[in-house]
């Protein structure tokens, strides 16, 4: 029986906060260093380990007790699917590692939870939250994986998602999968945490691990994000290799960063970008990738940036996120930047049809690709997910269907028409949207709110999106970030930069030196 009640601007149940304050204290007097995981950034922990006063393996000890104190048991955020069996002898290697002299870099002994659609090859599952993918574990890492291990990440778990990334209804319920159920988030627990990384999201904001990856088709690394007061960097198409995490669309789909501080992603994204031979997205990156994107990270960063303000069809949906626009808007031009206003995307919402038209088609091809490679599995199409969750409705479909895939189904090749004219309009007015308004200005930037307080969970009629700014950059392949700027009635709402292609290093000056400025950030009230 849960002995949460509903949380209403971040205030627990009085026998909720009993119990967690002895659980705390029982953690407190069996785990070091709990300081430096909580509220604590990659810096941070460095600077411990460095110290003395921290290990790869007290952090890894207090990520572990934090997940089962919170989100196994507590407000039970239900944010992880499973922690790794191997983490801990991992991070004593890593401990030996540095006693001997070596630290591999930013990323050493840090704790990291990927989203449960990114491949690793041990003996964690990789699922995307479905009961079709579980039995038998990916065959090997994802590229990015292999990335984050030789960087010296401990990779501690998996987390929960939007089944299927969110691609399976159109009716979903955003942080539920039949695998772990409904992600809640971590300020308001009747809430939504938005998008497909959800779980990645709430886990982060709850300090379950220093930082996290997300993934994104459209929206789905930036709206968690903008939900759990967190940064959110979703890269250029190419940037961060896709090879070994479960696909939606080649066109728009990334990994990215998920983290506390704007800094937190400059480290991740340093680690994880690079070019793959088994990712063509990624050659176009070739020239690109920066050795180290925390060089960019100047507190006066804003001083002569022109930034542009988007706001049609972007702002007037929520009075409370358009309050802390303005107020946004005024901190950027306090903090030196110059400001044009307004700075719309161009083409917004003229190519909505064609996006999700492109991606019913990518969705077939490229997870039937994927699903070709996977054993141990009953699943090896699209047609046999579809199949597998018809069989097992009750556990798959208790709350909404699968009418997306489906309609995925139904289509044919990608040499069809159909997709060619949707793929090219879609991207080349998205693409425009944005270059033509930053040339038009001479911007830096554009900025525009990243979504709403988050809604109430309703498994019955699904989400409840008042609006978003993800598709111009989602649909274009181009970067974003999305930071803290400020909370409406205890949630937390996040702002945007755009920038065009391989503009991470600007977009995070600009992002750095308005994080900050404000300071927006505030943790959840769970401890």
């Amino acid at each position: 029986m849960n002995v949460i009640a509903p949380l209403h601007r971040g205030i627990l149940h009085p026998l909720a906060t009993a119990l967690l304050l002895a659980a705390s204290v029982a953690q407190a007097q069996t785990l070091p260093a709990p300081a430096t995981v909580v509220e604590s950034s990659v810096e941070q922990s460095q600077r411990a380990m460095a110290a003395g006063k921290a290990t790869a393996q007290s952090l890894t000890q207090t990520s572990l007790a934090r997940i089962r104190h919170l989100d196994r048991s507590g407000p039970a955020l239900h944010a992880v699917l499973e922690t790794n069996p191997d983490a801990l002898p991992i991070a004593r290697q890593l401990d030996a590692e540095r006693r001997s002299g070596r630290v591999r870099g930013p990323l050493h002994g840090i704790p990291v939870l990927l989203k449960d659609n990114i491949d690793t090859g041990d003996r964690m599952q990789t699922s995307a939250g479905s009961l079709a993918l579980t039995g038998a574990p990916a065959p090997r890492d994802a590229f990015i994986v292999k990335r984050l291990r030789a960087a010296g990440a401990v990779i501690i778990g998996k987390t929960n998602l939007s089944e299927w990334a969110n691609i399976r209804s159109s009716k979903s319920s955003s942080g539920w999968s039949a695998r772990g159920g409904q992600t809640r988030n971590p300020y308001a627990l009747a809430r939504n945490p938005c998008g497909s990384s959800s779980g990645t999201g709430a886990a982060i904001a709850a300090s379950f691990a220093v930082v996290g990856i997300g993934t994104e088709t459209d929206g789905s690394i930036v709206c968690p994000s903008s939900a759990a007061g967190l940064v959110g960097l979703k890269p250029t198409v190419g940037l961060v290799s896709r090879s070994g995490i479960i696909p939606i669309s080649r066109s728009q789909d990334t990994a990215g960063p998920m983290t506390r501080s704007v800094a937190d992603a400059a480290a991740v994204l340093t680690a994880i970008a690079g070019t793959d031979p088994e990712d063509p997205a990624t050659r176009a990156a070739q020239g690109h990738v920066e050795a180290d994107y925390r060089a960019f990270l100047k507190a006066d960063g804003l001083k002569g940036a022109r930034i542009g303000v988007a706001r049609k069809k972007v702002t007037g949906y929520s009075v409370q996120t358009d309050r802390l626009f303005e107020q946004a808007i005024a901190d950027l031009k306090r903090l030196g930047a110059e400001i044009v206003d307004p700075a719309d995307f161009g083409s917004l919402g003229d190519y909505d049809d064609d996006e999700l038209e492109v991606l019913l088609y990518e969705l077939k091809a490229d997870l039937n690709a994927y699903l070709a490679k996977r054993t141990g599995v009953p699943v090896r199409t699209l047609a046999d997910v579809i199949a597998f969750n018809e069989k097992h409705k009750g556990r798959e479909m208790p709350w909404f269907g699968q009418d997306l895939f489906e309609k995925a189904q139904a289509k044919g090749p990608l040499t069809e028409e159909a997709y060619l004219k949707a793929a090219e309009k879609s991207r080349r007015l998205a693409r425009a949207g944005i270059d033509d308004v930053l040339a038009q200005h001479r911007l830096d930037a554009i900025v525009a709110p990243t979504g709403s307080p988050a809604w109430l969970t309703d498994h019955v009629n699904g989400d409840s999106f008042q609006g978003s700014s993800s598709s111009p950059a989602a649909v274009a392949g181009y970067p974003s970030i999305t930071v803290p700027m400020g909370l409406a009635m205890g949630l937390p709402v996040g702002m945007s930069f755009v920038g065009t292609a391989w503009s991470e290093g600007k977009l995070l000056r600009l992002a750095y030196a308005y994080e900050q400025g404000t300071r927006h950030r505030r943790a959840p009230r769970l401890r």
